[in-house]
Order: C-alpha cells, then sequence, then structure tokens
C-alpha cells in the first residue's frame, strides 16, 4: 500500500496503537473522578473482605475500597485483623510501632473507641490499627466460652457508641481459616471476595463458599457472599479473560463489572503509607477502584 492510501485508509485522531487505545479508555473512564457521589446506605454494612487463598490482593482491595468509598463521602472503619498490618501500613500508620489496636480490643483490655485511628490523608477513612501481637491472640482465647463472638460484641458496642456511624466496616482478614476469621464472619453481614485472575482462583472461592456455607449453618445465618471482585487482570493474557469468564459463569451477578488491573502503582503505594487513592489519585490503579467501590456502593445502597 502506498503512503497515500495508508494515510486515507487511517482518518485523522484514529487510535491507531494499543497504547493510544489504553490512553483513550483511561481518559474516558477518569469521569470517575468527577462523577456526583452515589448513596449512602441507611445503616452500616460490616463487610469481611476474604479468600483463604493468599497473595490475591485482599489487603490491597480492603484499603483501596475502603478509601475509595471515603473519597465518595461515606464513613469507613478499617478493621486490621491481620497480624502482619499491612491494612494498618497503607492507611498511613507503621504497624511496628508499639500502639494499641486488635490486640487489646479483643482481649478486653480497650475498646474500639481507645484505639481508633483516622487516616491522615483521608477524612472519613478510620483504622483499628493490628501488628504481630495479634498473632498470638487464638491461642490466648481458644478455650473462652465467647470466642468466637468476641469482635461481633466489641464491634457492636462501637458502632452503637458512635456519634456519627459508620456507613461501611471493612474487615481484613487473615488468609487462614482461624480463630480470627471465624470472629470476623460472625461479625459480618456479608463477604466481599478479591480473586486473582489466575489457575487457581476458582478452587481457593469453592472452599471459601463451603466455609461460608458452614457459618451460616452453625454462627451466622445471615453472612453471605455479596461481591466478588477479579484482581491482577492482565488484559494481555489469555489466561486473565479465561479465569474473568469463568467466575463470572460461576457466580453471575455477584462478580463486580469492574476489574482491578495488575499495576506497578497499587503495589508501589502501600511503601509510602497509603492507599493509591491518594498516592496516585488519577491513575488506572486508582481509577479501577474508585469504579469498583462506585459499583459496590450502588449495590449496596440497593439491599
Amino acid at each position: 500500500m502506498k503512503q497515500s492510501d495508508a494515510t486515507q485508509a487511517t482518518p485523522a485522531g484514529a487510535v491507531n496503537s494499543p497504547l493510544a487505545a489504553e490512553l483513550q479508555d483511561l481518559a474516558r473512564r477518569r469521569r470517575i473522578l468527577t462523577a456526583p457521589p452515589p448513596p449512602l446506605p441507611d445503616h452500616t454494612r460490616i463487610i469481611a473482605v476474604s479468600n483463604q487463598k493468599g497473595g490475591v490482593g485482599k489487603t490491597t482491595t480492603t484499603v483501596n475500597m475502603a478509601a475509595a468509598l471515603a473519597r465518595f463521602g461515606a464513613r469507613v472503619l478499617v478493621i486490621d485483623l491481620d497480624p502482619q498490618g499491612n491494612a494498618t501500613t497503607a492507611i498511613g500508620f507503621n504497624h511496628h510501632e508499639n500502639r494499641a489496636g486488635m490486640f487489646q480490643v479483643l482481649l478486653g483490655e480497650q475498646t474500639m473507641a481507645d484505639v481508633r485511628l483516622e487516616s491522615p490523608d483521608l477524612p472519613g477513612l478510620f483504622c483499628i490499627p493490628s501488628n504481630l501481637d495479634l498473632a498470638g491472640v487464638e491461642l490466648m482465647i481458644a478455650l473462652e466460652n465467647d470466642r468466637t463472638h468476641r469482635l461481633h460484641r466489641a464491634l457492636a458496642d462501637h458502632v452503637t457508641s458512635e456519634a456519627q456511624s459508620y456507613h461501611y466496616v471493612l474487615i481484613d482478614c487473615p488468609p487462614s481459616l482461624g480463630l480470627l476469621t471465624v470472629n470476623a464472619f460472625v461479625a459480618a453481614h456479608e463477604v466481599l471476595v478479591p480473586i486473582q485472575c489466575e489457575y487457581y482462583a476458582l478452587e481457593g472461592l469453592a472452599q471459601l463458599r463451603d466455609t461460608i456455607g458452614l457459618m451460616t449453618q452453625a454462627l451466622n445465618p445471615s453472612l453471605r457472599i455479596s461481591n466478588i471482585l477479579l484482581t491482577m487482570f492482565d488484559s494481555r493474557t489469555n489466561l486473565s479473560q479465561d479465569v474473568a469468564n469463568e467466575v463470572r459463569q460461576a457466580f453471575g451477578d455477584v462478580v463486580l463489572t469492574t476489574h482491578i488491573p495488575r499495576t506497578v502503582r497499587v503495589a508501589e503505594a502501600p511503601s509510602h503509607n497509603q492507599t493509591i487513592i491518594t498516592y496516585d489519585p488519577t491513575s488506572l490503579g486508582a481509577v479501577s477502584y474508585l469504579e469498583a467501590a462506585y459499583e459496590f456502593a450502588l449495590r449496596s445502597a440497593a439491599h
């Protein structure tokens, strides 16, 4: 084809490369930054963010969904129930510092109001912090009669005593099914499940669904999987597309339309003690979590 023919075949302003298409798509999606806020729920929604398979973006999803909801005007509490304390760090606090947190709350030594912290970067985003001490709490309460309901009781007391109620409480669960996760499932109304778009995704989800089925029979009949979020999606690979299709076929409308891409900026943000929402608010990762939170909020308001 001659140069003149090629020029005629490509209209002015047309997208003619994958990079240009991606940039055009991101520019369109950035409208979420100026979108009117979604409706707020009329009662506190308590969500356990859980997947028994590790490395799926569980903590990343917890803190970024929480930050996105707070950016839209909600009052959001993150409960860091993972002894690694990564959610605490991402919200702006060093989990290595010797401060009171979930360990003292579950032992009954402190209330949530005593240990609650507000994000230095985002008004309306609060955290009940964690640190490595929390790893020992399961052994310390294992023989107590109320061992599965300690979080439920502490959270109920905190929510009812607050002058301003929370719109959302997100509980960052450990990746294993231990007493801490059981406490989260007893306290929560629903479960948000992040799923990494890789080979064993459905296997981990099937295990979690069985676990929640047991929980509803024994301890919390109202618990349900309300939303599934696809994370670490790579549009360049057939694997991500195949996993996404399989999850959507298996779980239908429970799967959020939005998926979270694998990006370097999302991975960088916690090292700066920030969520992606404040670290790089116009990036692809921030836009994706804002879209996911918006969709999640619309679904929450409908319940």
